[in-house]
C-alpha cells in the first residue's frame, strides 16, 4: 500500500512538472512572439517616415538619384524582410547604411539642416530609433530567458518533448550600424 502511495506521488509529482514547465514554456514563447511584433511596430513606423524624408531631401538635392534610390530600395528590402530576426538584421543593417549616406549627403546642404520639415522629420527619426534600441533590448531579454529554460536541465527534457526550439536573437551585426542613426545637424 505504501508503495502505491509513494509511486502516485511520484507520478503526480512528474505531471506537476510537466504541466508547469510546458505552461512556462508557452508563456514565454507568446512573449517572445510579443516582443518581436513590438519590434515590427517600429521598424513600420521607421519605413513609413523614410518616403518623407528622401522626398525632403530631394527639394533639396535633385540630382543625387543614386543615393536616393539606394535608400529607397534599402527600405524596400528591409518591408519584405519576414523570415528570421537574422534575415531581418540584414535588411536593417542595409537600411541603416542607406540612411547614414542620406544624412551624410545633407550635410552638404545648410538650407535643407535649417528646413522645418527636415528639421521634424529628423526628431522623428531620432525618437524611432531610440524606440527600435529599446524594443530590440527587450526582446533580446526575453529571448535569453527562453533560451535558458530551454537549454537547462530539467526543463530541457520538457522543451524537447514538446519541440521548444530556441529563439533567435536580434543582434546588429555591421559595426557601423551598432548605434542609432545620427540625425544631429547642429554644427555647421
Amino acid at each position: 500500500m505504501t508503495t502505491l502511495i509513494v509511486l502516485v506521488a511520484i507520478v503526480l509529482l512528474v505531471v506537476g512538472f510537466v504541466w508547469t514547465t510546458y505552461n512556462t514554456l508557452i508563456s514565454m514563447r507568446v512573449q517572445v512572439g510579443e516582443a518581436w511584433s513590438d519590434i515590427d511596430v517600429q521598424l513600420r513606423r521607421r519605413y513609413d517616415l523614410v518616403p518623407n524624408l528622401v522626398e525632403t531631401v530631394k527639394g533639396y538635392a535633385s540630382h543625387e538619384q543614386g543615393t536616393f534610390e539606394k535608400v529607397v530600395e534599402a527600405r524596400n528590402a528591409a518591408m519584405a524582410a519576414t523570415g528570421s530576426p537574422k534575415q531581418q538584421e540584414a535588411a536593417e543593417n542595409m537600411l541603416s547604411g542607406a540612411l547614414k549616406s542620406l544624412f551624410a549627403l545633407a550635410e552638404a546642404y545648410p538650407d535643407l539642416k535649417a528646413s522645418q520639415n527636415f528639421m521634424a522629420l529628423q526628431g522623428q527619426l531620432t525618437e524611432i530609433e531610440g524606440n527600435i534600441q529599446k524594443a530590440r533590448r527587450y526582446y533580446n531579454g526575453v529571448v535569453r530567458q527562453m533560451n535558458t529554460r530551454v537549454g537547462q536541465f530539467p526543463s530541457n527534457l520538457v522543451a524537447g518533448q514538446f519541440g521548444f526550439k530556441k529563439a533567435e536573437f536580434f543582434d546588429i551585426e555591421d559595426q557601423a550600424a551598432r548605434g542609432p542613426v545620427k540625425v544631429d545637424f547642429s554644427k555647421s
